[in-house]
């Protein structure tokens, strides 16, 4: 570490730009250090204003609010990547942003991201920028059959995006999304299974992971995260050094999850980066000697990185707002496994599609997790 770096230490408030479930669990591990958390985004009552000593409600484009509320913390970070470039600006006028706005821009725009990561060199599906119909046309013809159109910006959980089966679904597809004036076309990939590596890289250049994790979609929405994935070690010491690699190229300073496509021979493909901590490490909170809120708080206040050992396989399954659909779940009966944790986030109205906690379990191994965490689930 730089003789001229001083660390943020215990006592100290933190800034957080967003207010959901991810700031709410990154608060509990700050406030268990000792330190302070403020939170900054349009709403109130937030499920990290909840938790927070401070929570600041006000547009992200209210750049003077912004840089306010940045000179009463001594450091800032996000809790999603979809705040905008000039507010990570404006926050950065009164104090540090980790990590920083210029990695927050590259990996809050699909195409900048994919653009990035392939001119450094690392691998990605193929794709094409497209900001007309015969861009897309055209891609098409490269690309091949089916494929994947998605929103150039401020996509995640599967929105923003449209399979295109055949050439009949082209102008109905790009009619879709044309509002957003600019979209991303992927070669649709058969993979084996999807997985992510969550690591976190200190002021120092220290990096560390979690190792490689499962992960299971529904409707584009992340159903069930399994620790450790089951891919051979060949494959997951490349997901490692391809994660550590582009933490580094970066200059991230806090914590980055790369997800990745694990292809049927070995190879891996980056699907995309989240410059924060991931739904798919929230098993580290129950899990690892040190969670992923934790390590977060760690590396963007300039204090050594901790353990990321896995204690027991796990395996965490989220709680949609369609498990409400028949009045509040039964608790109780899901707690009746004594080895079960159950995280909820405080949020109020539980709407289809929408997160509202998540169950964690451990086992012997990951699949005998993955079998207690949906038996939980299921008694609900």
């Amino acid at each position: 570490m730089s003789e001229t770096f001083k660390p943020v230490l215990p006592g100290a408030s933190i800034g957080v730009l967003g207010s959901g479930q991810l700031g709410r669990m990154f608060a509990i591990a700050a406030r268990r250090m000792g330190y302070r958390v403020h939170t900054y985004s349009p709403g109130y009552d937030t499920p990290t204003g909840q938790v927070a000593d401070l929570e600041v409600d006000g547009p992200y484009e209210d750049l003077d609010a912004v840089t306010r509320f940045a000179a009463g913390v001594s450091v800032v970070t996000f809790e999603f990547e979809n705040v905008p470039a000039a507010t990570a600006a404006a926050a950065a006028k009164a104090a540090a942003v980790r990590p920083s706005g210029e990695v927050l821009h590259v990996t809050q725009h699909r195409l900048r991201e994919k653009t990035y990561l392939a001119q450094h060199g690392f691998p990605v599906t193929p794709y094409r920028a497209v900001r007309s119909l015969a861009e897309l046309e055209a891609g098409l013809v490269e690309l091949g059959y089916p494929a994947l159109l998605k929103t150039a910006g401020w996509g995640y959980d599967g929105k923003g995006q449209v399979r295109i089966a055949g050439p009949g679904d082209a102008a109905a597809a790009w009619q879709t999304l044309a509002a957003s004036g600019e979209a991303v076309l992927e070669a649709f990939v058969h993979y084996e299974r999807e997985v992510s590596v969550v690591a976190a890289r200190g002021h120092d250049g220290q990096v560390v992971d979690f190792g490689v994790i499962e992960n299971h979609h529904v409707g584009g929405i992340l159903d069930i995260s399994l620790a450790p994935a089951r891919i051979s070690a060949v494959c997951e010491r490349r997901a490692r050094e391809i994660t550590r690699a582009v933490l580094e190229s970066l200059g991230v300073v806090g914590v980055l999850c790369v997800e990745f496509f694990a292809l049927p021979g070995g190879e891996l493909l980056i699907n995309e980066l989240a410059p924060r901590p991931h739904n798919s490490g929230h098993l580290t909170f129950d899990a690892c000697v040190t969670s992923q809120f934790e390590q977060q708080l760690r590396a963007v206040c300039g204090l050594p990185l901790g353990a990321t050992d896995l204690l027991r396989p796990a395996a965490m399954a989220n709680l949609m707002g369609e498990q409400w659909q028949r009045g509040e779940p039964r608790w109780a009966e899901a707690l009746a496994l004594p080895d079960v944790k159950l995280h909820l986030y405080g949020k109020s109205d539980p709407r289809p599609g929408r997160k509202m906690g998540h169950l964690t379990a451990l086992g012997a191994s990951a699949e005998a997790a993955a079998r207690r965490v949906n038996e939980a689930r299921s008694r609900l």
